[in-house]
């Protein structure tokens, strides 16, 4: 049996290991100075801006692309999902991107967005919802997506290559590639006509 298969079998185990990286939510000291640089990849000329809060745990996968920037004030966690930022992304200041998060190459995010492919369950009203369970379903940024300052885009949705979403945009279903997307929920305005070269109103 490996270490890891030993460690989940045990809860007593399991609890005190939990608590040796985690405290306050946040990875212990020793884990963010001596582990995280390690095990975790960052591209060549990629940059993390100081003033970013960097939640990495070693229980999932972080990788971040060559040339690619977070800005100060962005907070990265991939405490419950893996986050991936691919090449020549820029991740704008006081974004939020909470695992499992895919992006993609050439990828653009303004200020201000959250993307979390977590949810809590609400299901048991005689618990509070902070001790219930929690959920996740992927996001996927594919490349060449530019997303407006203050937009969300919720657990589980997918934004096709080369798509738009507009600033305070509130994501809750998947966007086809090409696309400009707009309001709360989201729904697409135009299309990419390729006949015409042009983008086109979305007849929906």
């Amino acid at each position: 049996m490996s270490l890891s298969a030993k460690i989940k079998s045990s809860p007593r185990i399991k609890n005190m290991s939990y608590k040796m990286i985690v405290k306050n939510a946040r990875p212990r000291f020793w884990i963010r100075f001596f582990i995280t640089p390690f095990i975790h990849h960052f591209g060549k000329r990629s940059v993390i801006r100081r003033y970013t809060r960097m939640d990495l745990f070693p229980f999932h996968k972080f990788s971040i692309g060559a040339n690619s920037t977070v800005e100060d004030f962005c907070t990265i966690n991939n405490g419950v999902g893996d986050v991936f930022i691919g090449d020549d992304c820029r991740i704008g200041l006081g974004s939020v991107l909470i695992g499992p998060v895919t992006i993609g190459h050439q990828v653009i995010l303004a200020q201000n967005i959250v993307a979390s492919g977590l949810n809590h369950t609400y299901t048991d009203v005689n618990l509070p919802i902070r001790l219930q369970k929690v959920t996740t379903s992927p996001i996927t940024i594919e490349d060449e997506v530019w997303i407006g300052a203050n937009a969300v885009i919720t657990a589980g949705v997918t934004i096709g290559k080369h798509s738009v979403v507009a600033g305070g945009a509130v994501v809750t279903k998947s966007i086809p590639p090409f696309s400009i997307t707009a309001g709360n929920p989201a729904k697409v305005i135009k299309q990419y006509d390729f006949e015409k070269k042009e983008w086109v109103k979305a007849f929906v």
